[in-house]
């Protein structure tokens, strides 16, 4: 869906480095799940019918669209910087183009879940099941969760032991410098007492909840 909203895919400019290159609306792959997407994310289907026309509208340079500059600046400006200028025709595309197209691809997530993977997955640990250590990274991701929920968090130990799960958390300056220090792993009993006391005032939290034994925590 976002390829489908870049402007730089229908550009003449574009097109024209690849004999091989197809416009977007043109490409039935692109096609299907662009489609796929609107379904998705919109369920009436008069709401639909308006997000294919302003589709059309934009794909095939129709109404405001045809306009000199904006089918100038299609390979010039940046995707998000374009619809803010000449997206104003359509609103629901224009909404949906300022939600896709200004996501920053990242690798942080992956760098995170690798961060902690290395924590239960240690020269001690080899023997441990594939299943039993993605248990067990759930387990530490959710704790590091239930830390930020606290009032608490910003003070004392639970912050300490979330900067150590995720080494790419805050990059603020703040933290410069600490990050390579406080290499905590999932093998400290007093950091992991202080998330579980009052979780839920009242309630406890046992082992079939967390489906895995003490001694893997």
């Amino acid at each position: 869906m976002a390829h489908s909203l870049n402007p730089k895919y229908y550009s003449p400019e574009w097109l024209a480095e690849d004999s091989t290159r197809k416009a977007p609306h043109q490409d039935i792959d692109i096609t299907r799940e662009r489609k796929n997407c609107i379904l998705k994310y919109y369920g009436d289907v008069d709401q639909r019918r308006e997000v294919n026309v302003e589709y059309s509208n934009f794909s095939l340079c129709m109404e405001d669209f045809c306009n000199v500059d904006a089918m100038r600046d299609r390979s010039i400006l940046d995707p998000l910087r374009w619809w803010a200028v000449h997206g104003a025709s359509a609103p629901i595309l224009q909404a949906l183009a300022f939600k896709l197209l200004g996501q920053p691809s990242s690798s942080s997530c992956c760098e995170r879940n690798w961060s902690t993977y290395k924590f239960i997955h240690s020269a001690t640990r080899n023997k441990i099941t594939p299943q039993r250590a993605e248990d067990l990274v759930f387990v530490h991701t959710n704790l590091r969760l239930l830390a930020r929920m606290k009032d608490s968090y910003k003070e004392g130990p639970s912050q300490m032991w979330d900067l150590g799960g995720d080494q790419f958390d805050s990059l603020d300056e703040s933290n410069l410098g600490r990050l390579e220090f406080e290499d905590l792993s999932v093998d400290e009993p007093s950091l992991e007492g202080v998330l579980f006391d009052n979780v839920h005032e009242g309630e406890d939290v046992d082992d079939d909840d967390l489906d895995v034994d003490d001694h893997d925590v």
